[in-house]
This record gives structure tokens, sequence and C-alpha cells, in this order.
């Protein structure tokens, strides 16, 4: 699986389009995703303080846009990127991130399936 974060009402949208698209993707060219491992990372550093989040568990093999995992910003890491839109069938599952007493956010423990709505 790879994750995308997103909010609640863009992923609403996308049920009803049956695609999603980030807003910055006529900007960006790609939709940032994240493996399990980097996402709680991700999150904490490009989320922090917003609510109203959830998180797209992404089936690579459903994807039928280009995934290019690479490396934009020269760190160490190689972050997976969809050069396309996504088909809401290739997302598993859906959860709402939450942030913890620190005001962290963790990996989900709840998820949903991707059609029914938060």
């Amino acid at each position: 699986m790879i994750y995308h974060i997103t909010t609640h009402s863009f992923w609403e949208k996308a049920i009803q389009t049956s695609f999603y698209l980030p807003e910055d993707f006529k900007k960006e060219g790609f939709i940032h995703c994240s493996s399990k491992d980097q996402i709680i990372r991700v999150a904490n550093r490009f989320y922090r303080g917003q609510s109203d989040l959830v998180l797209l568990a992404i089936d690579p093999e459903k994807v039928n846009a280009e995934i290019v995992y690479e490396n934009l910003e020269r760190g160490e890491e190689f972050f997976p990127h969809i050069y396309g839109r996504l088909d809401v069938t290739a997302v598993e599952g859906l959860a709402v991130l939450t942030i913890d007493a620190s005001g962290s956010f963790g990996f989900p423990k709840v998820w949903s399936k991707p059609s029914s709505s938060q």
C-alpha cells in the first residue's frame, strides 16, 4: 500500500466523480504519496494544526496512472508520486487522521471501506 493525505471534502468530491485529484495537481503534476513508514512523519511535518484530514490507503496495483518513486527535494528518501488521476477503485481503505495528546498524528487503527462516507 501507498498512502495519501487529503481533506474529507476532497474525498467526498472524489466519491461523486469516481476519481481524485488534489487541489495542487495542476501546479505539481502528480499526487504526493508516502509509504507506511513515511506517512506519519509527512503528516506531522506538513499537516500539523489541520483538521478534517483523512488518510487514503492505495493499492498500487490498481492505480491506472504511472507511479514514480522519486526524490525531488534531494533528501535521502524516495516517495511514490502518482502522475495522473486516482480512480477511487484503487483506494482500499480510508481512515480519519487524529492527533494525540501531544498534538501529533499517529497511524490510524480504525479503517473503513473507501466508498463509505466518513
